[in-house]
This record gives C-alpha cells, structure tokens and sequence, in this order.
C-alpha cells in the first residue's frame, strides 16, 4: 500500500510540472532585441585573441565574432574562418561602459565583431593620463583584403537577420566609448562597407554645400556638441572646447573623417556631420538648425 501510495504521489508530482500550453498571439508592438551592430579590433595576434576573449581572466571580456588575420603565425587553419564565441541570442561582454543615440551599456543590445588586427596606442602624456586625444600616440595597421572580405559577408549576413540595425548604428568601438577606445581604427574601410550596403556614409554633394557653409560661417562649438549629440555621441552642450567634445570629435573623425583624426574642429568635419544628419536624422538636423536661427536672433538684439 504504501508503495502504491508513493508511485501515485510520483505520478502526481510528475503531471504537475508539465509545462502549461501556450497560444501565439503575435504583437505588433514588439522589436528585435539586436539594434546595433559594433566593430573591434583586438589589439592582439589570433591565439591571445581566442585566450582573452573565452577564458575567465581579471577582466573578462567576450564577444559573439572573431575574424582572423591572413598571415598570423598563430592561426593554425588552412583558410580564414569566422569563429563564433558568443550566440547571437547571447549577451557577450564586448561594448564596456558605452552609449549611442540614447542607450547606455550596449551589450544587451548589439553584436559585436573583434578583428584580429595588432594596431594600437601608447599614453604619452608624462603624468600617464589620458585627458585629450594628444595624450595617446597611436600605430595603425592595414586590414587584408581577404580579412575584409569576410568582414564584409558577416556584417551583411547580421545585418539581413537583424532588419532593426540601422545604418547610423553600425559603429566602432570608439564610437560608443570615445575617451577610451579607437578600434577599428582610421584604416577600416566604413566607406567601402556602406557600399556594401553596410553602415552609413555622406554624399559629396551635400557635404560640398556644407562644406562652403561652413567655411564661410564656421558653426559655434556649442551648435556643433548638439549635432554630435543628436548623431549619437555622448557629448553635452558647454560651449566649450573641452574633453568630451575633442575625444567625440575623434571618433567622429576615425570613422568618417580618418585622414586627419586630430579631435579639432573645422570646416570639414563638421560638413560631414550636418551632411550625415541630413541624409540620416533630418528631423533632429532641423529642430537643430531652428534653435541655432533663434540664438542668432537673439544675438542681434
């Protein structure tokens, strides 16, 4: 009796944890969970590439794409192959302290992609700090072409599985951290991944346009922190030519501007930020230029 009592307890027991059937009643207000699509390069040779990005260390770190580098003793395959770390449903821990167009810590919502590429940078600011982009001296290293062309695939792939990545958030690592990283770097093509279909890019005739604009009526620092701002940058309005806009202006530089990624103001960079929020983000570009014709016009009283 008392094992006929246990088995129908187990029974019992056993029906109870089935899971519960479900209905699909697909809404219409819900998003993909992945809107940016962010791109590295590793500072390190393949083999400590795969060690920092898959084992626990002090500070671990991971990533959902490796793409190795043609040429690197320590890759051991036959042909470059993209290597998968992370799930693309997976949270990797690639982004750090990060933001973009109004969302903070983009692991939760973004892809990131490490290129095996050896550039990187030295503090050379004699108390060790980096306050300004003067304070680091930087080596840059070319990208292979055979290395690219997988860059190129992948990024597409993600992106035609992942409609709700927009243009304007294909970005760097610099983009979304400007005051620490630099990768991928002014050498990595963004210009030849647009005519891919991947990423943003200007038009050269409304660059021209702005270009003569502002080489004639060179914008205030106070209106050009709102542009970055309303691109996508971390960057408040002071007025000022400080810290946060000179690093701000860097990335900017590194990923469209990269012949001269100084982190200074002119004429130039800042035709391609207006000509990139016109074709990108025109109604932040007129709400933008309103205020300004309302400061001028204060200014004239």
């Amino acid at each position: 009796m008392k094992r006929m009592t246990i088995v129908f307890a187990a029974l019992f027991l056993a029906g109870c944890s089935q899971p519960p059937q479900i209905v699909d009643a697909p809404s219409a207000t819900q998003s993909s969970r992945i809107n940016f699509l962010v791109i590295h390069f590793t500072a390190e040779h393949f083999a400590e590439s795969m060690r920092l990005l898959t084992e626990v260390t002090d500070r671990p770190v991971s990533v959902h794409y490796v793409v190795p580098e043609p040429g690197d003793e320590t890759y051991t395959l036959d042909e470059l192959r993209v290597h998968r770390l992370v799930d693309e449903s997976r949270r990797a821990r690639h982004a750090g302290t990060s933001f973009w167009d109004g969302t903070r810590n983009l692991n939760d919502s973004s892809i990131g992609i490490e290129v095996v590429n050896r550039s990187g940078c030295q503090t050379v600011n004699p108390e060790g700090e980096i306050t300004t982009p003067a304070d680091q001296e930087c080596n840059f290293l070319e990208f292979p072409e055979e290395q690219l062309d997988l860059v190129i695939q992948l990024a597409a792939d993600i992106i035609a599985r992942n409609p709700d990545i927009a243009p304007v958030d294909v970005i760097g690592h610099s983009d979304i951290a400007p005051d620490r990283r630099v990768d991928p770097g002014p050498l990595f093509p963004w210009k030849r991944l647009y005519e891919n279909g991947i990423g943003a890019w200007y038009d050269e005739a409304t660059l021209a346009r702005y270009r003569q604009q502002f080489e004639a009526y060179p914008p205030n620092i106070g209106l050009l922190q709102e542009a970055l701002s309303a691109y996508g940058y971390l960057v408040e309005k002071t007025g000022e030519n400080d810290p946060q806009t000179r690093f701000a202006l860097r990335a900017f530089q590194l990923h469209f501007r990269p012949a001269d990624y100084s982190g200074e103001i002119d004429a130039e960079t800042a035709a391609i930020l207006f000509s990139l929020l016109e074709k990108y983000r025109p109604k932040a570009l007129r709400g933008l230029l309103q205020l300004d014709a309302k400061s001028v016009a204060n200014d004239l009283e």
